[in-house]
């Protein structure tokens, strides 16, 4: 009998784990790993969709649980994909985990960024470090159907060089025709040969026309105010405009308060929020 009963991720329990098993594991930076999930119960399997945005629960049978935002694409069925950085107790036995070795998955949680709204508009995404995760949902996403869509625009801001993410995938957007992007670090090595400085800088590089543009952004929560003060510039919409909390998250169903931003709990009626929304929520940005 596994460790974790076999339930699908949203059934009537919403406590219970579905197992998983671990197909893959590449090494992105000496601190994140990407590792790819499978459903172990083909029921659960069929039964698990999500939108890009949105997070699952991690658990380690004796260590814990840690909440993850998904990377892969909602249209990549079957399998899931965590960028997980170790970080903690859960995160860092989850490094420790071979190829093959079974976890634990509840979810999906959370609301998702507007898929279907942003469908016809230019895309502008801004990430900062880690939060390049959950974009590559959406962005990948928007790959799958890039032709409901006009221009998409990236811009990625990294501390170094070395913490770069998904620089196979980067590489492969920076030679696509109808994909925009552009990468700056704040601190090069004598190898980068991109911009330097902080991402708010890249602005200056790239043209927005703000009645047809959607922004998401995710990173820092630093950065989130800056950032939203350059699409302001650029004259986006307030309602056009989603940040992601997704760094606020624990339990993931609204029991604990952790996530409680202003009257709101983030894992429930967030972790995407656009503009308008996250203005009138205490401390929030």
């Amino acid at each position: 009998m596994s460790a974790f009963a076999q339930k699908a991720p949203g059934s009537v329990n919403p406590y219970r784990p579905s197992p998983a098993r671990i197909t893959s594991i590449i090494d992105l930076t000496p601190m994140e790993k990407l590792f790819e999930l499978r459903l172990i119960d083909d029921e659960a399997r069929e039964a698990f969709t999500f939108d890009s945005g949105q997070f699952v629960e991690l658990s380690l049978f004796g260590v814990g649980e840690a909440p993850i935002s998904i990377s892969s694409a909602p249209s990549k069925q079957g399998f899931i994909e965590l960028c997980i950085r170790n970080s903690g107790d859960v995160t860092g036995a989850m490094h420790k985990k071979r190829c093959g070795d079974i976890v634990g998955l509840r979810g999906p949680f959370g609301r998702g960024f507007p898929f279907a709204e942003m469908k016809g508009h230019d895309i502008l995404l801004v990430a900062g470090g880690l939060g390049i995760a959950p974009l590559k949902s959406l962005i990948n996403h928007i790959h799958d159907d890039r032709h409901e869509f006009g221009n998409v625009t990236i811009l990625y801001g990294s501390r170094t060089p070395a913490e770069v993410l998904f620089r196979d995938q980067f590489d492969m957007w920076k030679h696509r025709e109808d994909f925009d992007l552009i990468l700056t670090v704040d601190q090069p090595d004598d190898t980068w040969e991109g911009d330097v400085g902080l991402v708010t800088k890249l602005f200056d590089k790239i043209a927005v026309d703000p009645k047809s543009t959607y922004g998401a952004i995710c990173g820092p929560p630093v950065m989130y105010k800056y950032v939203i003060a350059e699409m302001r510039k650029k004259a986006m919409d307030v309602d056009r405009i989603y940040v992601s909390f997704e760094r606020r998250m624990k339990c993931g169903i609204g029991k604990c308060g952790h996530c409680g931003v202003g009257h709101q709990y983030a894992c429930i009626d967030g972790p995407v929020f656009n503009f308008w929304e996250a203005m009138n929520l205490q401390e929030a940005i």
